[in-house]
């Protein structure tokens, strides 16, 4: 683990000399990135930097107590001995939470796409359901909604909803989404009182800028229209509704949500670059998910995380066994709970793995 920690110092001091230099000054892409990687280590080097600094202390101390005849001297530095000690252990295990591989998308915004899945009318009303519970949660953070594309049902909610949360860290926080969510109750269309399961599916996307993934012009294709309201009937008479097709993954995006055909192509792109970005991804991640299963889950679309029990105000999230009878608390944005347990057993299951390769 030192050997690790040292060859950070190590970069943290050439970071620093990059930085300084002109030619990295006068390369802003170099300069974003360096000052990114400085940035991610600089806590890290912080603390070893304390770490080392406390163990020479204590060196020290242990040193004056083998010599110091004065008792009331000796029982001082026997304490300062005792004190330095103790944040030993305290230090090595923030060292090693913060050795754990972070994953690179965390500090980005995030793109989610909610659809309805099995129930019909009933599963779209659900992704409205929970577009809503993710908004309220997103306003507490502070962050910024902006939805990108939305297909209202006529009975209610979504069957489709693709949307933007801004801000710093979205993404660690939602990417725990990914998947295909259960809702167990009455619809308001049952007249015997019969309880129906629906469900809709979650996609959570890091937004990624043209410096994270290069798609080429010549592989696009785009398409324009005239956009269409319910029933199909024009809303717009101009060609502004634009569809892109990626052509070496097939990946495919509409979007007439904006007037402007420009500002569709530009929400279009942002939608695409991240889809395309996430299938490189997804194809990476499953070499190692053949060997290797995440205790919180692959984050596959089709995994069943969690079920929504609204007769019994109960909510469960499978991959980590979580259950909590507060329903109608969670559905109006009180999300923490649930998130916050997911996030500590993720840094749980990669310490034990870091643990295993040390």
């Amino acid at each position: 683990m030192f050997d690790r920690l040292q060859a950070v110092e190590d970069r943290y001091e050439r970071l620093n000399e990059l930085l300084s230099d002109p030619d990295v000054v006068s390369d802003s892409k170099k300069l974003r990135e360096y000052s990114k990687e400085q940035s991610d280590i600089q806590e890290m080097v912080e603390v070893y930097r304390e770490y080392k600094e406390v163990k020479q202390q204590l060196a020290d101390a242990k040193e004056m107590l083998e010599i110091e005849k004065d008792p009331d001297m000796h029982e001082m530095v026997k304490e300062e001995f005792n004190e330095l000690n103790a944040r030993i252990p305290e230090l090595e295990e923030r060292l090693r939470i913060l050795l754990i591989p972070k994953d690179p998308n965390d500090d980005k915004n995030v793109i989610m796409e909610i659809r309805g899945a099995a129930g019909g009318d009933e599963a779209n009303i659900f992704a409205g359901d929970l577009f809503r519970m993710y908004s309220r949660y997103a306003e507490a953070q502070g962050w910024k909604i902006d939805i990108m594309e939305a297909t209202p049902n006529a009975m209610g909610g979504y069957k489709e909803i693709i949307f933007m949360i801004n801000g710093q860290g979205a993404y660690s926080k939602f990417k725990f989404e990914n998947g295909a969510h259960r809702v167990q109750r009455v619809p308001a269309t049952e007249s015997q009182g019969r309880i129906h399961t629906s469900t809709a599916t979650v996609a959570c996307l890091p937004e990624v800028e043209e410096v994270d993934v290069e798609i080429h012009e010549k592989d696009i294709r785009v398409d324009t229209f005239a956009s269409s309201g319910a029933g199909g009937q024009s809303v717009n008479t101009t060609m502004s509704a634009v569809r892109m097709t990626h052509i070496p993954t097939g990946v495919v995006v509409s979007m007439q949500d904006e007037r402007s055909q420009i500002k569709n192509r530009e929400k279009a792109m942002k939608i695409l670059r991240a889809r395309v970005a996430d299938m490189y991804q997804q194809e990476a991640q499953k070499e190692i998910d053949a060997t290797r299963k995440s205790a919180v889950g692959t984050g596959d679309r089709s995994e069943r995380i969690r079920t929504y029990n609204y007769p019994q105000n109960r909510v469960t999230d499978h991959r980590i066994g979580l259950t909590l009878q507060k329903l109608d608390i969670i559905m109006e944005g009180k999300l923490d709970e649930v998130i916050d347990a997911l996030m500590l057993e993720e840094q749980a299951s990669k310490l034990a793995r870091l643990n295993d390769e040390q």
